[in-house]
């Protein structure tokens, strides 16, 4: 299954986009930039948006459900907001087709052109304030604390399946409070809980941080990030949470009666995490084998692999199997039995290594007789003998699924660690980021001048001023003016 996928260490690119397609994880679609999610990779989504799901309800969050489409006019009211989108929108100009007078299929009917265009969101805010102007009228109504999982569309010109594409499967929630001090909590809180999920759930270690002015959310006064080093040395932005002051509470006219009586306009955030965690997921811990998934959300945990030659031994083996099943469900655990018979258990060993199936199970007639299994790790690729009579498997696999999800995090935390580096000074920035790249801790001048003439020289941006970050004074790596402290640079998707 994975013989010919292309090495990580020859072509990055190449390999993540091949190890999507083979992994069966998701395909490009007939819409230009648009993916279809396969069953298997969607399985992961699902995995994820539950536990995200429950995280947001216990801390006090409810879902509910938007509209799709956007008036033009909406988009008008927050201008950062809308300067911040506008290249990247879907617009809604008719809202009929008729056929076509030649006889070739339909056409767009120009008696249906809309009064007011619509825009296909490419993110909430607006249409959810104008909606929160109706639901708040008093500090009794606050905080007003909604997610929505949905749909968004950015029409991207150059995309790559999960990481970047035209429409995007994501959470976006947006909350309204009484003070600015609750809403800056909320942001914090919030992006604190992308953070737990990235760790203990995707095994992947993340900086916590703030953005600069030029990187932060459009309309947002400030913007909270969670950034994760992929194994090619570039940064990825895994999740973000926005505090937005009372911009769309202003721009949408969203008061409240205080407890004075008085009217004010409410404290609002937005926070989100989309299918680009699919992307982190796959590039921060896969190897040119294929995927290496973390226990807690990988579709299949186990997978059991018969290796028989007659039907006698494979109704031997299955009654093994379905024991051993019995027992992994009953303590949680996900587990497939694979008794194909089209297919030999080689191949079987290959197609689960490439999905990053993190225990595989093989049992033949001589384990039966042995009273053992093979074990075989995915994320080591190592394999030892249990035997049944001397220890106890379901505590067992318990043990090295728990020991598989630490020993992921742990890696990605040393390379993490490994690929952060201190830069003083210009050359020894440039050096740095050509032969070895990664996250780069340097001093900033502060300015949006410097940060963009540094992007333009190196491609490098500023990844976020990490939220323990040191006060220190220092100069600038490019214009030499005092700075008060580092800040990570890296290249990023």
């Amino acid at each position: 299954m994975s013989k010919g996928l292309p090495k990580r260490s020859e072509d990055y690119s190449l390999w993540y986009n091949e190890l999507v397609k083979r992994a069966d994880l998701a395909e490009n679609s007939a819409v230009r930039g648009c993916m279809v999610i396969k069953p298997y990779g969607f399985s992961i989504w699902e995995k994820m948006q539950a536990e995200l799901d429950r995280m947001f309800k216990k801390t006090g969050h409810s879902n509910a459900y938007f509209p799709l489409f956007i008036p033009k006019s909406y988009l008008s009211k927050e201008a950062s907001h809308v300067e911040g989108f506008a290249k990247e929108c879907a617009v809604v100009t008719h809202y009929r087709l008729k056929a076509d007078p030649s006889g070739k299929g339909v056409i767009v009917d120009p008696e249906a052109a809309l009064e007011e265009e619509l825009i296909v969101r490419p993110t909430s805010e607006t249409v959810i304030w104008s909606t929160y102007k109706n639901w708040i009228q008093s500090y009794r109504d606050l905080p007003l604390l909604i997610n929505q999982w949905a749909n968004v569309v950015r029409w991207e010109m150059r995309t790559r399946l999960f990481l970047r594409t035209s429409e995007f499967l994501w959470q976006e929630g947006h909350t309204a409070h009484e003070t600015k001090k609750e809403a800056i909590e909320e942001t914090v809180r919030m992006m604190n809980v992308y953070a737990e999920f990235a760790e203990n759930f995707m095994a992947m270690p993340v900086i916590r941080g703030v953005k600069s002015e030029s990187e932060k959310f459009a309309g947002a006064v400030d913007t909270y990030c969670i950034e994760a080093m992929m194994q090619d040395g570039k940064a990825l932005q895994a999740g973000t949470s926005h505090f937005l002051g009372q911009n769309f509470a202003k721009a949408f006219d969203v008061k409240f009666a205080g407890r004075d009586g008085e009217l004010e306009h409410v404290w609002g955030t937005s926070w989100g995490v989309s299918t680009r965690l699919m992307g982190a997921l796959i590039m921060a811990h896969s190897d040119d084998n294929g995927l290496v998934l973390p226990p807690k959300l990988a579709p299949i945990q186990v997978v059991i692999i018969p290796i028989f030659k007659s039907e006698e031994e494979l109704a031997a083996i299955r009654e093994k199997a379905h024991e051993i099943m019995d027992e992994l469900d009953a303590i949680g655990i996900t587990v497939k039995f694979d008794d194909r018979d089209t297919f030999k258990p080689g191949w079987k060993f290959a197609e689960y290594e490439l999905k990053g199936v993190p225990l595989r199970l093989g049992i033949g007639p001589r384990d039966l007789k042995n009273k053992t299994v093979e074990m075989a790790r995915r994320d080591n690729l190592t394999k030892s003998i249990v035997n049944l009579e001397q220890e106890d498997l379901p505590v067992k696999i318990k043990a090295t699924l728990e020991d598989i999800q630490k020993s992921i995090y742990e890696k990605a935390r040393v390379f993490t660690r490994e690929k952060t580096t201190t830069a003083d000074n210009w050359e020894e920035f440039v050096e740095l980021l050509e032969k070895k790249g990664g996250f780069i801790s340097a001093h900033w001048d502060g300015t949006a001048a410097t940060e963009n003439q540094i992007k333009e020289k190196t491609k490098a941006t500023i990844r976020c001023i990490p939220l323990d970050q040191v006060q220190e004074e220092g100069q600038c790596i490019l214009s030499g003016k005092p700075s008060r402290g580092r800040v990570l640079f890296a290249r990023a998707y």
